[in-house]
């Protein structure tokens, strides 16, 4: 419904920024981390949203970036992390530390997020570990290639691939691939590269 927001921003508090937008003024849920990302109180900016809407309640969430609202999304498939409880983890700890701990498997240091426990912190590592893309910095031609190939990435990982590991393979077959790929309309373009993809990661 509301994919971002763009005001001025009135107030930044734990959790929590105000964003008037034509004389109204927007209550956001928002990460502690992601407070220092937005402009200084009184200064233009844009926030990325996400609507939690229930029979009794409606509560709006903010993100400083697109990719801050996929990390929120993807630990809301976590069995046991709802909206609040998402918020409290990203609260605690970096996008790039979250990344770095589940693919170390660093147990003990999920467990140390806020409402986090063992239970949970086992299963956000079954849940999300391979499928997150905020550790280092990918090459920017990698970037460049996950970006066009967005729905190919999605599908692969779907089917249980790494993400990282479809990125690199896709940023590579585009260069290898890139004659055969010209003069093909995207969707065909996007097939070939789905089934070399597979090819390369099997």
């Amino acid at each position: 419904m509301f994919n971002s927001l763009t005001g001025t921003i009135t107030a930044k508090l734990p959790q929590c920024l105000y964003v008037e937008t034509g004389g109204i003024e927007w209550d956001l849920a928002v990460p502690d981390s992601s407070l220092d990302s937005f402009p200084p109180v009184g200064s233009q900016g844009r926030v990325f949203t996400w609507l939690l809407h229930r029979e009794d309640s409606m509560k709006l969430f903010g993100f400083a970036s697109q990719q801050e609202r996929s990390l929120f999304l993807d630990l809301l498939k976590v069995d046991g992390v709802g909206a609040k409880g998402a918020l409290k983890i990203m609260s605690g700890i970096s996008p790039q530390q979250l990344s770095q701990a589940l693919d170390s498997e660093d147990l003990a240091q999920l467990e140390r997020l806020p409402g986090v426990g063992k239970k949970t912190a086992q299963k956000m590592m079954l849940a999300l570990k391979g499928k997150l893309s905020f550790g280092d910095a990918p090459p920017s031609r990698q970037a460049a290639a996950t970006s066009r190939w967005q729905d190919v990435v999605q599908a692969l990982s779907d089917m249980g691939y790494d993400k990282r590991d479809c990125e690199a393979v896709l940023a590579r077959l585009e260069q290898e691939l890139a004659q055969e790929l010209q003069g093909k309309i995207p969707s065909q373009q996007e097939e070939l590269l789905f089934r070399k993809a597979i090819v390369e990661l099997a």
